[in-house]
């Protein structure tokens, strides 16, 4: 199994989007170097004071100067917002500087109506489905230079490297968003910690409407990631202590508070205890929102979960309040799937 991460840039307590930065760079760096596949980083809007990870396409041009191997790319650009010229032009320049190793992972979300406006995004499009899926495939046609002769835009160039292009993605958490995904011959990512009751339903959507790909960079067979909220400890009973920040977490935004994180004490304080450690066996039609454990029990989750949606690499995703604690849950990740290190 192929392991990934996704980071938020969420802010610490007390401190600014500046060690928000540091610590995604950090986070970064050391997935490259426990051997990971990949890591990408979010687009959130209109919380920079809990989550700075505003603005995926700068963040990502920081983070090619800081790596060397790891792929990078975005969970998601939320191409709703932007013109899909503008969105390519800015993978092909991450291309460039990191020649060969950057996935444009590309999604859709509306913020509140406020944020919405500022972004200049019309919320009322006739079929948000299709609309969604043209410009999909315009940001593909633009970053592998396929518009056919006789198109208004086959002689509009973006700037790119001599290695392969940015590697498209559709990214979702609904079936709708898998359809066009298989439709376009995509590969999907699919975020399991939003919805995780849909995963499988959305994999057998992706498959069911799967064709091979008419456009350059495209698939010629299905293939997918499950994105998943997971912390690791050594032991089940202290990963479950800090599970309780995602689990508290979710109940504040179910209030409709959004963006915040709580100490492990705060969490587990909301939640009136400690949550109970995640079973080593799932039922089957079990998915927890977050899953817990040591790298023995969480592994055995990650390949329980991942069979289920017939994929091989899952992405990683967590809400944790201390910083050292969300590096030393990826060591431990990677060590209980059995990662290589670079």
């Amino acid at each position: 199994m192929d392991l990934s991460i996704v980071d938020l840039s969420p802010v610490p307590a007390g401190g600014t989007a500046t060690d928000a930065y540091e610590n995604t760079v950090a986070a970064a760096q050391q997935a490259e170097r426990l051997g990971y596949e990949r890591f990408w980083v979010a687009e959130h809007h209109g919380m920079a004071d809990k989550l700075a990870g505003t603005t995926p396409e700068v963040l990502l041009g920081h983070l090619a100067a800081e790596t060397t191997a790891i792929r990078l790319g975005s969970g998601a650009v939320l191409l709703n917002h932007y013109s899909p010229f503008k969105v390519a032009e800015q993978f092909g320049a991450l291309d460039g500087l990191a020649p060969g190793r950057i996935d444009a992972g590309l999604g859709r979300a509306n913020g509140s109506p406020a944020v919405d406006r500022a972004l200049g995004t019309d919320r009322r499009v006739q079929n948000p489905d299709e609309d969604h899926a043209e410009k999909i495939e315009a940001v593909v046609s633009h970053l592998y230079d396929d518009y056919p002769p006789e198109h208004a835009y086959s002689d509009v160039e973006i700037p790119r490297s001599d290695a392969a292009p940015p590697a498209p993605w559709v990214l979702g958490s609904s079936p709708s968003s898998a359809t066009i995904a298989g439709e376009l011959g995509l590969p999907f990512c699919f975020a399991a910690f939003i919805r995780p009751q849909f995963a499988t339903h959305a994999f057998e959507a992706y498959r069911e409407a799967f064709q091979p790909s008419q456009l350059a960079g495209g698939l010629d067979e299905p293939d997918g990631m499950v994105a998943v909220n997971a912390v690791a400890a050594e032991s089940d009973a202290e990963a479950a202590r800090l599970r309780a920040v995602a689990e508290a977490s979710y109940k504040r935004m179910e209030r409709g508070v959004v963006g915040t994180t709580p100490s492990v004490e705060e969490a587990i304080d909301e939640l009136g205890g400690v949550p109970e450690p995640t079973p080593a066996t799932l039922d089957d039609d079990e998915w927890p929102r977050a899953i817990s454990g040591s790298p023995e029990t969480l592994a055995g989750l990650l390949e329980q979960l991942s069979d289920r949606v017939g994929v091989d690499e899952v992405m990683i995703q967590h809400v944790v309040a201390d910083h050292d604690d969300a590096m030393r849950s990826h060591e431990l990740l990677a060590e209980g799937v059995g990662l290589t290190p670079r």
